[in-house]
């Protein structure tokens, strides 16, 4: 049976036959929106989910520079820096958990690096993503030669990570704060209790499996109710 050509060119060795590949691990909707009850208007959004993949070399700029200096000072580089990804024009070194503040202090003490401030302790919740779900993000800055850079680690919950504070005291709060919000435990820190949240709450307010609460709103007669009982949540 002969099939009708379809309009523009074809790639060579193209099945024309063949059906279209459905985009993987599409996440549909917001806020994990499902069923009825969407009264956010982002119901019918779909997002895939990027596949984070290391960059090849060379990099581009001084991202050459600040890995080929980290792995000469590193001996433990091969094995402890799971991939380099450069993106939007920034370095992110995605680095065992275990050996995060060895990283750090390599990072901050040698010369060719010399990241001397810690600006930014952070964490992710990817919940559903894979057994990591927890993510503990590090943005360094060299003062000394005025550049910048990630580093990442991720862990599944309930295990801890080590505190950077005796290489960046700046990180004391920052990694209070990644805990109360997210539960990313940090061994070693010097006093890791909430910082922004009651001593006694329970929960993570910053996963994304905690729920919203709220209070009922009335208003001329009219009961609203709180958020995460007039949505369909996950």
């Amino acid at each position: 049976m002969s099939i009708a050509p379809q309009d523009g060119p074809q790639p060579v060795g193209a099945d024309i036959d063949a059906p279209a590949q459905a985009p993987a691990s599409p996440q549909k909707g917001m806020f994990g929106i499902t069923g009825t009850g969407d009264v956010s208007g982002f119901g019918g959004l779909v997002r895939r989910r990027p596949e984070v993949v290391g960059s090849p070399k060379p990099y581009g700029g001084y991202f050459d520079e600040v890995t080929d200096a980290l792995e000469e000072a590193y001996p433990g580089f091969a094995d402890a820096i799971e991939r380099v990804v450069v993106d939007r024009g920034e370095l992110t070194l995605h680095i065992k958990a275990e050996r995060i503040a060895e990283v750090a202090q390599i990072m901050r003490d040698d010369e060719s690096l010399r990241f001397e401030l810690c600006s930014s302790v952070s964490g992710v919740d990817y919940l559903n993503s894979d057994a990591r779900r927890l993510h503990v993000v590090y943005h360094l800055a060299s003062m000394t030669y005025r550049r910048r850079v990630r580093l990442e680690v991720a862990v599944p919950d309930g295990v801890s990570v080590p505190s950077v504070t005796s290489v960046y005291p700046t990180a004391d709060w920052q990694e209070r704060e990644t805990y109360d919000m997210f539960g990313v435990v940090f061994a070693g820190h010097p006093n890791l209790t909430r910082v922004l949240m009651p001593d006694d709450w329970e929960g993570h307010p910053q996963r994304k499996d905690y729920p919203l609460g709220g209070v009922p709103v009335e208003y001329k007669g009219a009961e609203i109710p709180p958020p995460d009982q007039r949505r369909v949540y996950q």
